[in-house]
């Protein structure tokens, strides 16, 4: 797939840019210049931890994860509310692939309202798609 076509698609929707290993990166990166990196962090060990099978690490993994982004104080705490905080927090007595979906969707919809059409007004989007468009310009009059 063409990289120039892909960071143009960025635009067309959150869900684009997170598909995108590229854009995945190049959001983060935007994040840590905002200081919330912490959310997109969260999310992908989310998906990451969706992906584990293993009951034991399940387990495991949801402790640390929880300890990591959603509980009080914690060192790289997301911004969810009181209530999306305690609902994971019992989630995490029967520790299912699910137990975080209510967190992380909030987190989720919180980059793509706020966080996410900052990035693509951001200076480092606007050099990025305009390279990309001119790439895809050229490689349209030079067959």
């Amino acid at each position: 797939r063409d990289s120039s076509r892909e960071v143009l698609e960025w635009r067309e929707s959150f869900d684009q840019l997170l598909k995108s290993k590229s854009g995945v990166t190049a959001f983060h990166t935007f994040l840590k210049t905002e200081f919330s990196e912490e959310n997109l962090d969260f999310w992908l060990a989310c998906e990451d931890f969706k992906k584990t099978r293993s009951k034991t690490k399940l387990a495991s993994k949801a402790n640390r994860i929880f300890e990591e982004f959603v509980q009080s104080e914690a060192p790289r705490e997301v911004n969810i509310d009181h209530e999306t905080r305690e609902i994971t927090r019992k989630n995490l007595s029967g520790a299912t692939s699910a137990c975080f979906n209510e967190a992380q969707a909030k987190t989720r919809t919180l980059m793509e309202k706020d966080s996410y059409p900052r990035f693509l007004k951001s200076a480092s989007y606007q050099d990025m798609s305009r390279q990309a468009a001119s790439r895809c310009l050229s490689k349209r009059s030079h067959p």
